[in-house]
């Protein structure tokens, strides 16, 4: 074969390469919207409202027969659907593996919750459980579409090229989330002068997440392509038995254990904080949806500055030490969330100016520290267990604010219930030396850790 041959093969390999590449951010670009517009800013505080609508007299609705105060139903809601994420995201994985056809299986799950989504359109009236049911199928979608979706990775970025696609998917999440935002803030807003109600906005705003979904999910479905797998013959079961072969093995690497386990609970109390805190400043500050939107913008801006800086920090502190800081950053920033007053939006804005300056780094830099935990060539299934914990894991957290919630009533005891995940994990992450567990796992100990 000649030079020119190959070099022109080599050409025409990096090209389709990139053109994956494109693809691939257009996923994040499509269904982040969802956990900013729907999760975190319009879901949490009107299906509270539906659900008190709903409510008998004392305040509770009857799921099931089950009395659950209606200020408690989308925390259950949440929780319940990160459980039935548990058992699917296995599934899928193996699915995935066995066959080799991801792309079929990122768009059922990609269009299930797309459709879900578009489905809150119809949360009019007392459709509370309607509502319930729409956020488990969607959250559960998302969740297990994001494992498809990060599987992809590796096969589309050799190693030396993986942190800069990464990120690249990272900011075309939050530059769609942001830029949907502002088209929902202002059809909220301005609502009187497009000739709907405040309540038929906000339906609007939830549907339109999920068309937005659906709609730019078609460019990573036309750009990615399925490759032949050697893991023929394997059932779904075998995600199970792969992740419980994971934890067997990293049972001898009882450090890395231990700050796995860590990472699930502080960061259970950073997912809740994200998907309750619209509830809190609705429900019990009183702040309008307006309002809300813009303290989530402003979680995102300052997301990005504050993982950038706290990056800075750990080159000079270590990423262990960064890391315990920001938990008592997170612990003070609660502590000040459980007194604000209300009906005062600027305070609320610094509370969310808190919370975006750690919450970036607070998870970038827990991922770049547990990747020198793991030990050479056992990447890709200690990750899948660092997958779960980030994602499938995280229900403790909805459930105690819930929980709180209903024996007390109060969202101000429900938001400070929040602090034992952050001093917990503080805890245990304190006690884990990573300096010998990165040498238990036979990496080399950086400088800085």
């Amino acid at each position: 074969m000649g030079t020119d041959t190959v070099r022109a093969r080599a050409t025409d390999e990096v090209a389709e390469r990139r053109r994956e590449q494109h693809g691939w951010y257009f996923y994040d670009w499509a269904c982040s919207v969802y956990s900013t517009s729907v999760l975190t800013v319009f879901l949490g505080p009107y299906l509270t409202a539906v659900a008190k609508h709903a409510a008998d007299a004392d305040g509770f609705v009857h799921p099931l027969g089950i009395p659950i105060r209606a200020g408690s139903f989308f925390a259950y809601a949440v929780s319940a659907s990160v459980i039935l994420s548990i058992f699917v995201m296995p599934m899928a994985g193996a699915a995935a593996d066995r066959t080799g056809r991801k792309k079929p299986l990122l768009a059922a799950s990609a269009y299930l919750g797309a459709a879900a989504t578009t489905g809150m359109f119809f949360l009019g009236g007392d459709r509370y459980l309607l509502g319930g049911v729409l956020l488990v199928v969607a959250n559960a979608s998302v969740a297990v579409s994001m494992v498809l979706y990060n599987s992809y990775l590796p096969q589309i970025a050799p190693p030396e090229e993986r942190d800069a696609v990464s990120s690249r998917g990272w900011a075309f999440g939050y530059a769609a989330g942001s830029l949907v935002l502002i088209a929902n803030l202002v059809l909220f807003t301005a609502h009187d002068s497009f000739g709907v109600s405040e309540s038929t906005a906000v339906r609007i705003c939830l549907a339109s997440a999920g068309v937005w979904w659906g709609a730019f999910t078609l460019v990573p479905l036309k750009r990615l392509r399925d490759r032949p797998t050697a893991a023929g013959g394997r059932s779904p079961a075998h995600g199970w038995r792969q992740l419980a072969a994971t934890v067997r093995d990293m049972r001898g690497k009882p450090l890395t254990l231990s700050f796995l386990f860590a990472y699930l609970v502080y960061n259970d109390g950073i997912q809740t904080v994200i998907s309750q805190a619209s509830v809190y400043g609705s429900e019990e500050l009183g702040l309008s949806q307006s309002t809300l939107i813009v303290a989530v913008l402003l979680v995102q801006v300052l997301a990005v500055g504050g993982a950038l800086g706290m990056g800075r920090l750990a080159r000079v502190y270590g990423a262990k030490r960064t890391i315990l800081g920001s938990l008592v950053a997170w612990t003070v920033t609660l502590a000040a969330g459980y007194f604000l007053p209300a009906g005062a939006p600027v305070w609320f804005f610094v509370l969310a100016a808190g919370i975006g300056l750690v919450l970036g780094g607070s998870q970038a830099l827990s991922r770049s520290l547990f990747s020198h935990l793991v030990p050479s060539g056992k990447e890709a299934e200690y990750f899948s267990a660092y997958e779960m914990s980030d994602r499938g894991m995280s229900w403790l957290g909805p459930l105690l604010f819930g929980l709180t919630y209903q024996l007390t009533g109060s969202y101000r005891d429900a938001i400070i219930s929040l602090v034992a995940f952050f001093v917990i994990g503080f805890a245990l992450l304190a006690r884990v030396p990573v300096g010998q567990a990165i040498r238990d796992a036979g990496n080399p100990v950086p400088d800085r850790i």
